[in-house]
């Protein structure tokens, strides 16, 4: 099972449309939730994902990424359950 890219940052930057924290469109996260979604999907949209970010960003969201599917949750979670 493929994680989702959600990396608990959820806000949309308002000229591109796409979440600061994980870069999806809307339409993406929906998509991500279908039942019928397949791993093909997933796997093409995290390497979309992957090529819209871009420094800093994209440094932050592979970080957070690799530690949520390696512990189950995401940095920014983690660092607010140590808070």
């Amino acid at each position: 099972m493929i994680v989702s890219p959600c990396i608990s940052i959820c806000k949309t930057d308002p000229s591109t449309g796409y979440c600061y924290g994980c870069g999806r469109s809307n339409e993406e996260k929906r998509i991500w939730k279908l039942e019928e979604t397949t791993e093909e999907w997933k796997n093409n949209n995290l390497e979309i994902i992957r090529k819209r970010l871009s420094g800093w960003q994209l440094d932050s969201f592979n970080e957070s990424y690799d530690h949520k599917i390696n512990n189950g949750i995401s940095l920014f979670k983690k660092n607010l359950k140590n808070e």
